[in-house]
């Protein structure tokens, strides 16, 4: 590319996984690198999901890096302006500011077989690198529904990651689309002020209770005082979240008690009973991401909400009209219909070595990744978050260092054996994928009634991995080069 910059590492995304990349990267020795950013403001997750409410389900000691924990949380579960904030303070810390480029969209990345880099098109600009590395994230691509008239409607219209602050939900008929993570922070933040709620759900999910507190004064001082305060509560949380994947994965029956104890609170909160009805799963727990919330059930029992179960027929300028007929006035409506996880719009950007897309080759061959991170065809390429990487009972974040251990070592491995190359082999990579896809027999998330964001469009596991996380972390400890075909400087 003529007059393109040359860079050794270029970096798809500033949120939690491309700054902790680079960071990491950085203090490895690794300085040449750029971070590319959609947007004009860094966090990915954390930036774009500012609704009322928002929040994090995992706890705040865990959900933060190993190397830059935290003593500044206010809550045990921390709120999204929180997040944001610590992931500002950390770019500034570490002094990764310099090798951000904001508002720079990667329009297209391209591995060139001529000169074994990647050629990248970002903000209108060319650059090479040697390593690409994708960490856009899962969560970074809303999802919208397709309804009938929804083009229609006449009043404010949007989803929940591209919320709307100007509009002003004092008395209005609001409808909530969908009854996932966002949405059971969104309903109770916005019931009490709400001229009405109308919620749609498709399935009811599993409600947890939510075991978290304010920091007292005398804790917040522990922790930011004292550092092995804080590595203590991070490893507590870390092994009591572990011990989900016992029932979830290792002993399934196990998961009963855990229902039991579910249902029972469904029953303390909410009385009515057609509600109480409404509101049972009809899958098993573990199958779909199990929620955590307080104050989601009371929410549901003020008079002004109402949980439609019948499905959308179509709107038109100003009302739902539900699949029964029905139709209800409304003023606004939310969309928190989750993201697009198996077809990221990035993987389209993403060309490898036979110039097909990371779309084009999940779309016919799979989304088959060694190890959650490289794949076949797509040499020097690292995915973060990639399929089967993903963590249903813990933090992204320790996926996420997993992750960057493995490409740390994979840069230290090309610098010392002198590799311009590395690509996975097929066959390494079909027989990972046999074992793994053996893993998920007898899980809460195998079976013909779990249809969930898990399981892509062909009916397969491919966002989950199957056992503890621990393991994960050994199995990217060291860069096992043996399992990919290179080629020297």
């Amino acid at each position: 590319m003529s007059g393109a910059r040359h860079v050794r590492v270029a970096i798809l995304g500033a949120g939690f996984a491309g700054l902790g990349v680079a960071i990491r990267l950085r203090q490895a020795g690794v300085t040449d690198l750029v971070v590319f950013e959609r947007a004009a403001e860094i966090g990915g997750t954390w930036r774009d999901n500012t609704y009322p409410g928002a929040g994090c389900d995992v706890p705040s000691q865990l959900y933060s890096y190993s190397f830059a924990l935290s003593g500044d949380w206010t809550h045990s579960f921390s709120t999204q302006p929180q997040i944001q904030r610590y992931l500002h303070e950390v770019v500034e810390r570490f002094g990764i500011g310099a090798s951000i480029r904001l508002g720079c969209e990667v329009t297209e990345a391209r591995w060139n077989t001529e000169t074994c880099r990647w050629d990248i098109r970002a903000g209108g600009d060319a650059y090479t690198a040697d390593v690409l590395v994708s960490a856009a994230g899962p969560l970074s691509a809303p999802k919208l529904p397709e309804i009938k008239g929804i083009s229609t409607f006449g009043g404010a219209l949007f989803h929940s990651a591209r919320w709307d602050h100007e509009v002003d939900l004092t008395g209005k008929r609001v409808a909530v689309v969908g009854t996932g993570a966002s949405a059971i922070q969104i309903v109770p933040a916005i019931a009490a002020t709400v001229g009405g709620l109308q919620l749609y759900q498709r399935s009811a999910p599993w409600v947890l209770p939510r075991f978290g507190h304010r920091y007292t004064l005398p804790e917040r001082l522990l922790y930011r005082r004292v550092p092995a305060a804080r590595r203590l509560a991070r490893a507590g949380v870390y092994w009591l979240r572990e011990s989900f994947v016992l029932w979830q994965a290792k002993f399934p029956a196990l998961a009963g008690f855990f229902a039991a104890g579910a249902r029972l609170k469904l029953w303390w909160v909410v009385r009515d009973r057609e509600l109480r009805r409404k509101l049972v799963p009809g899958y098993r727990l573990g199958c779909k991401r199990m929620l955590v919330s307080n104050e989601y059930y009371p929410a549901l029992t003020r008079d002004n909400v109402e949980v439609i179960t019948d499905g959308i027929g179509e709107i038109t300028a100003d009302s739902i009209i539900g699949v029964d007929g029905t139709e209800r006035a409304v003023d606004v409506i939310v969309l928190a219909t989750g993201f697009r996880i198996s077809d990221s719009p990035v993987y389209e950007l993403i060309s490898g070595r036979d110039g097909r897309t990371l779309s084009e080759v999940f779309d016919t061959e799979g989304p088959e990744v060694y190890k959650g991170t490289t794949v076949a065809g797509f040499p020097n390429m690292f995915l973060m978050i990639g399929p089967n990487s993903a963590l249903s009972y813990t933090s992204a974040v320790f996926t996420i260092e997993s992750q960057i251990n493995y490409i740390r070592d994979a840069l230290a491995t090309m610098r010392a054996e002198g590799l311009r190359t590395v690509e996975v082999g097929a066959a390494a990579q079909a027989d990972y994928n046999r074992k793994l896809r053996a893993d998920f027999g007898g899980t809460v998330w195998n079976g013909g009634d779990c249809t969930s964001w898990f399981v892509d469009e062909q009916g397969r596991q491919s966002r989950l991995w199957p056992d503890f996380s621990f393991r994960f972390h050994r199995l990217l400890r060291r860069f096992d080069v043996d399992a990919y075909d290179t080629t020297a400087v």
